[in-house]
Parts: structure tokens; C-alpha cells; sequence
């Protein structure tokens, strides 16, 4: 089954059938454990999060322009340190090079992590900044294959990916609700971001 079908299963209510076996698995049974894949789904979009799934190229380079006509980002200036992302940049007239107030962050990330619904990045896609340094919009591009459980399962596979060649400035963007910060002193020092994530499939 695909992600995308899964994913709307997550949103549909359980038939009777299914609310009876609920109820009769008892108290004390342990709960049950989500997929990763839905478990991000859910835990991200509850951040604040908006959530864009494409099956193909094509239809990510359709959700791209979708997301650009309903900011007004045509021929506007985005940040970004990925020159495997300038293609979609430049098919839309958007400027990338040397841009002084960018409109938004074009990034891809390093995990997607399911337990919080946060997205972790390192220098590789941030180079040295931190979230307040980064424009109040970010359009994240990531593929599914990326998902993982914990920040520890993210981390490994950094780790399993650079080997010894460690980047820095690891760090996990999980707050998109300027509201939530305002009012959960939690929160307090964490930057909220308008974040878009393009998740494409690849499994």
C-alpha cells in the first residue's frame, strides 16, 4: 500500500467493527503503535505543519509552482545552499543567487522525525544559521525514505550516512504555530516558521 493511501486511512473513522475491537482489547493492553510514515503524518500537521505529498517528479514540480503561486513567490528571491535544488528555482523565475530579503528558505533535510513531527537539518542544508538567522517561510523538500522514528534513529543516520565526516549545526525545526509559542512558555526561544514540506515518494 502506498504512503499516500495509508495516510488517508489515518484521517478515516474506524468502521463499528473496528471501534467494538477497541473497546474490547481491555485497559491494560498495550496501545497500539502507529507506522512511522502515519505517525509524522499526524504529529506534524498537529505542529502546524503543512503537508504536500507527491507519487512522481512531475507532481512535485506541480506542487512547488502551486505553493509559489499562492504566496505571489514568482520572480521573487529564495535562499537556498543546495544547487541540486536551482532547477526548480529557475524554471519559475525565481532568483537564488546573492538575495538580500529573501521571500523564503528552500531546503532539503537530513530526517523526518515521527515522534514529534520534526524535521532535522544540519550544515549541509542550514550552514551555519540557526532558526531565527532563516526567513519566517521555508519550503522543505524530502522523500519518505527519510522517516524515522526517533531523533536517535535520525541521528545513526547521519552518522551512517557521512561516516567520519560529521556535519554540525544538527538541529530539529518542530514549532510551526506562531499562536502555540505565543501562549506555552515551553517554547520559550523557539523560533516559528510558515513551513511547507514537498514529501516525495520513494519507497
Amino acid at each position: 500500500m502506498s504512503f499516500f493511501k495509508k495516510l488517508f486511512k489515518v484521517f478515516e473513522s474506524p468502521a463499528p467493527e473496528e471501534e467494538k475491537n477497541t473497546e474490547e482489547r481491555g485497559q491494560y493492553l498495550p496501545e497500539k503503535i502507529l507506522p512511522v510514515d502515519e505517525l509524522f503524518t499526524i504529529n506534524f500537521t498537529q505542529n502546524g505543519g503543512k503537508f504536500l505529498y507527491c507519487e512522481t517528479n512531475e507532481e512535485l514540480a506541480e506542487t512547488f509552482v502551486n505553493i509559489l503561486l499562492e504566496n505571489d513567490w514568482f520572480e521573487k528571491k529564495a535562499l537556498t545552499y543546495e544547487s541540486s535544488l536551482h532547477h526548480l528555482l529557475k524554471e519559475n523565475n525565481v532568483k537564488y543567487n546573492e538575495v538580500n530579503n529573501p521571500a523564503f528558505f528552500f531546503t532539503t533535510c537530513e530526517s523526518l522525525i515521527a515522534d514529534d513531527g520534526a524535521i532535522l537539518f544540519s550544515d549541509r542544508q542550514l550552514k551555519d544559521n540557526k532558526a531565527n538567522h532563516l526567513p519566517y517561510n521555508i519550503v522543505v523538500l524530502a522523500k519518505t525514505s527519510q522517516i524515522t522514528r526517533t531523533k536517535s534513529d535520525g541521528l545513526r543516520e547521519i552518522k551512517r550516512k557521512y561516516g567520519s565526516s560529521l556535519p554540525s549545526n544538527i538541529t530539529a525545526f518542530n514549532c510551526f504555530k506562531p499562536s502555540a509559542v505565543e501562549s506555552d512558555f515551553l517554547s520559550y526561544g523557539r523560533t516559528p516558521k510558515n513551513l511547507y514540506l514537498i514529501l516525495l515518494e520513494d519507497l
